[in-house]
């Protein structure tokens, strides 16, 4: 992709309202744009791109251990919420609304009652079991104070999967397999993170984990060890508490931000909506089911949380929009440009993602695009420039802002060996 054929609005200062880092940085980058409505974003070109790769990892890891995806609608008839009774739990965080026929609709902030709505039209049987569906979609959460960007807006984007079991064994089955899952998508996107006991809130059910990724900027606090992976909610431990009980080791207090939640609902919902299906015996029973959240938008916020500098983005490998750009120092420069072009066409020919800097105009010089590479956070930078003439490119790391000079001819290997 050129630069200049993309909407990519850099600024030099964020608005007076964004004070965490990531609200900040991907305002400035030009990530986000907020829509004019408090807790509401627009996705731009660099957003939606770094939104849809992560959203890649989530899809791929559910579909490697055999969840199905569907798409349900993001409006859901309030009955439904009845049934369960909690039209009324939720509050006025439930935003509801009625048609032109005066019936009543809420905008989802979560899907638990139309998906057993789904299952129970479609699923009769234990031979059907188990079943673990997903979908990631928008949802609408009317927050009384939405503040910090992507990290608690009104709209984001969620994943959400729902698993339906026989008995309380599988369901437990699934809900490790979902943890482990859970690990495996938070490890590709190059985060560091702790699973902890937590409270299963206004969802319900008898047991949930958190997936906290470690941050400053986090709202909760969780103690983690100093010699294990071992992570837990001050909900479920003594803040005062020094010994890790599952190796030894010394406990300390960090700040996560929620990004994964997982719960054992057993039968809470399909008792409620009776949702059930016919047994080995061919006894009616309700299904036993576990719930799997992920913040997908949120996890965009969380990355920067995790990865920045004072210049800006430090995107991780999987997660970047763009995994090289190449910086043309002089646009109008024609020996630079074909340069550029060759090794863009290069590049994009052994499947990497490239942003080529071709900006020519007079206020964009050499300067603004090498900013404007620290403020997005593309994991390299390759500068043409008056070098080029004696057979040099420079290769710019992101993270550490690492210089190394290359031989031309040397260019495409060096960065597919980094990139590996």
């Amino acid at each position: 992709m050129r630069f200049s054929r993309m909407l990519i609005p850099t600024m030099k200062e964020a608005p007076s309202d964004a004070v965490l880092t990531s609200h900040i940085f991907l305002l400035r980058a030009g990530f986000i744009q907020s829509s004019g409505g408090s807790g509401l974003y627009n996705f731009l070109p660099l957003g939606k791109i770094t939104l849809d790769r992560v959203r890649a990892i989530v899809k791929d890891e559910l579909d490697r251990v055999g969840c199905s995806e569907v798409h349900l609608p993001m409006v859901t008839p309030i009955t439904l919420w009845e049934e369960t009774g909690r039209a009324d739990k939720f509050g006025k965080e439930l935003l509801r609304f009625k048609d032109r026929h005066d019936n009543d609709f809420v905008l989802s902030p979560t899907n638990e009652e139309a998906m057993v709505n789904l299952v129970r039209q479609t699923v009769k049987s234990y031979k059907q079991l188990p079943l673990n569906v997903y979908q990631i979609n928008w949802k609408f959460r009317d927050e009384v104070r939405p503040r910090f960007g992507l990290m608690r807006g009104r709209e984001f984007l969620m994943k959400d999967a729902y698993s339906f079991h026989a008995s309380v064994e599988d369901m437990e089955r699934e809900f490790d397999l979902m943890e482990e899952t859970y690990k495996k998508i938070f490890t590709r996107l190059g985060l560091e993170f702790r699973v902890v006991e937590a409270d299963s809130g206004a969802i319900g059910g008898a047991g949930s984990k958190e997936f906290m990724i470690l941050a400053d900027s986090g709202e909760d606090t969780i103690m983690v060890c100093d010699s294990c992976d071992f992570g837990a909610n001050v909900e479920v431990i003594a803040e005062d508490e020094t010994t890790c009980p599952k190796c030894g080791g010394g406990l300390s207090q960090s700040k996560g931000i929620e990004a994964g939640h997982i719960f054992q609902l057993g039968t809470t919902y399909s008792e409620a909506m009776k949702a059930e299906f016919l047994n080995e015996n061919q006894k009616l029973q309700p299904f036993v089911m576990g719930t799997y959240g992920i913040g997908v938008s949120r996890l965009l916020a969380g990355i920067i949380e995790q990865n920045h500098d004072e210049k800006g983005c430090i995107w991780t490998k999987e997660s970047a929009p763009f995994s090289v750009d190449i910086i043309v120092a002089k646009a109008k420069n024609e020996e630079q440009m074909a340069v550029a072009t060759k090794f863009y066409d290069e590049l994009q020919s052994k499947g990497v993602a490239v942003l080529l800097d071709d900006r020519a105009d007079k206020k964009t010089g050499f300067g603004v695009k090498i900013k404007d590479f620290e403020l997005i956070g593309i994991s390299y930078a390759v500068v043409i420039g008056n070098d080029i003439s004696e057979g040099r490119v420079e290769l710019i790391t992101r993270d550490g802002l690492v210089k190394d000079v290359l031989a031309l001819d040397d260019l495409v290997e060096t960065v597919l060996e980094k990139l590996a």
